[in-house]
């Protein structure tokens, strides 16, 4: 197929003249379908740029917060493809937070080198079975300047989430949750089981485990009265308590007297 480069119109402007590479000329009349086809795309791109309710900055803006491109396409009436034309330097833009908050020093401790961000998630995730290559990290920025940086991993539940405020002039992260904690190292105590009104928990300790045994009696001593001899009566005394022999006491027999 010859390409075909304009020349010009005709003298009665009913014909275009058109020329082909090697000079040789064509002519082409000018009909109602040629001016609206030749008019047509022009026309849309006027109409389309006119009708759009939404800029450029407008849409950096929104995807900079986090925004998926279809929620923008549809509040701006305009494509998603649209969207995403201009959606380069924001994603750059978070990516490099990303990057940036990796290396932020999360921990130091006396004798060892200081762990940042990113190894200390892979070092809380991995030991415990997570694909690190399924740890997922995302963020946007709110309308402070500071971001929020989500980490997302699989677990058997479903997907943990880790959310922490992130200011990239202090380069400081704050936690927004206990997942988040958990994450870096800061143990939580876990929850109580909240207890139902009206209840009162008691735990029964046993104090006496020996309770239950039996109780062996210990024999007692029982004081026999025998009649009071001569040195006895002139001190007064009328009888006296005589203790009785062992087996007296065991067998409840009397020894006999000499």
């Amino acid at each position: 197929m010859s390409e075909l480069r304009v020349n010009g119109k005709s003298e009665d402007g009913l014909y275009l003249s058109l020329l082909d590479s090697d000079g040789k000329e064509f002519s082409v009349r000018i009909s109602d379908t040629l001016r609206s086809t030749v008019n047509q795309p022009r026309l849309m791109s006027v109409q389309d740029e006119e009708a759009a309710p939404i800029s450029v900055k407008e849409i950096q803006r929104r995807l900079r917060t986090g925004e998926s491109p279809e929620s923008i396409a549809q509040d701006g009436n305009i494509t998603v493809e649209k969207v995403d034309r201009f959606s380069g330097p924001i994603l750059q833009e978070r990516q490099f937070i990303i990057d940036q908050v990796a290396t932020v020093i999360v921990r130091k401790e006396p004798g060892r080198e200081p762990v940042n961000f990113g190894d200390a998630i892979v070092l809380r995730l991995a030991p415990r079975g997570v694909d690190i290559t399924q740890i997922n990290y995302s963020c946007w920025r709110i309308e402070t300047g500071v971001w929020t940086i989500k980490v997302s991993y699989p677990t058997s539940d479903g997907q943990g989430v880790g959310q922490w405020e992130y200011d990239p002039t202090r380069r400081s992260l704050n936690a927004l949750d206990d997942n988040a904690r958990w994450l870096l190292g800061e143990e939580t105590p876990a929850p109580r089981a909240p207890l139902e009104p009206g209840l009162i928990y008691t735990e029964q300790v046993d104090r006496n485990p020996r309770a239950t045994e039996p109780v062996r009696e210990t024999p007692r001593l029982v004081s026999i009265r025998t009649d009071s001899d001569t040195e006895s009566a002139k001190d007064g005394v009328q009888g006296r308590a005589k203790v009785p022999s062992w087996d007296e006491i065991m067998f409840g027999q009397k020894k006999d007297e000499d």
